[in-house]
């Protein structure tokens, strides 16, 4: 049978989501626990999507097969007692055999967080980029505006990324809100390319900084020319907050 698993983790030990030689990943403890669970049987993961180095995750989504007549609610607590305090299943429920973690996905949400405040501060130093500049709230939010909608993302994409086929992507919301000492930007789509909401977030600061005008965000989804946007925000500051299912 299939069970569909809903993970969270922090990221910041891990080179990543996806499994890498002599590198320690999220889907290679999670693979280890399920193995140990199976008397040493591999159990691969399908994961809703990849996280880079040091991005975290509140929401992220995977499923697997399995043969083990384990009660829904029991798979919560056995991962959980093998999985380290930095990686906590929250939900595990029986899917049909035709579902995928990454194919049958409708939308996708991150949160990018930024702490703007003239200090650092050591204990969000992990999730959270620092700006010390005083950024344009306002600037900010008008340049999400145009952020939404159906666009070729081209200019929003990792120039090494090796996408094949459509850059076209629809962001049903984006926004930028200050909650005390803290930027979040949070954007909502059905799908997302390699670096995208960094580079996203990382335009969106020059436009708070006054590099950067919010209409300036239309003339570079047109050129298609990643040299036209901003620099890559951090890992860091990135959370992939929820993953949606018809």
């Amino acid at each position: 049978m299939r069970m569909l698993a809903t993970v969270s983790y922090d990221g910041t030990a891990y080179a990543g989501y996806q499994v890498q030689p002599n590198a320690v990943t999220i889907q290679e403890i999670i693979e280890k626990c399920l193995r140990k669970m199976h008397k040493g049987q591999a159990i691969r993961i399908h994961a809703s999507g990849r996280t880079d180095a040091k991005v975290h995750a509140i929401g992220q989504t995977f499923h697997f097969d399995t043969n083990l007549a384990i009660p829904e609610h029991n798979w919560k607590q056995a991962l959980n007692a093998l999985l380290p305090n930095d990686i906590f299943i929250s939900s595990v429920q029986q899917v049909a055999d035709d579902f995928h973690a990454r194919f049958d996905v409708t939308a996708k949400e991150y949160r990018y967080y930024v702490r703007n405040a003239k200090d650092q501060d050591v204990f969000q130093r992990n999730y959270s980029f620092h700006v010390g500049e005083t950024m344009n709230l306002a600037k900010m939010q008008q340049a999400c505006h145009f952020i939404e909608g159906e666009h070729d993302f081209t200019s929003f994409c990792a120039a090494n990324a090796g996408v094949k086929g459509s850059k076209v992507r629809t962001i049903y919301q984006a926004t930028c809100e200050k909650n005390r000492d803290t930027l979040i930007f949070t954007f909502k789509g059905s799908g997302f390319l390699y670096n995208m909401v960094r580079i996203l977030v990382g335009t969106l600061l020059e436009i708070g900084k006054g590099k950067r005008e919010p209409s300036d965000i239309v003339e570079i989804l047109t050129s298609k020319d990643r040299t036209k946007a901003g620099r890559t925000a951090p890992a860091h500051g990135l959370f992939l907050q929820s993953v949606t299912y018809q």
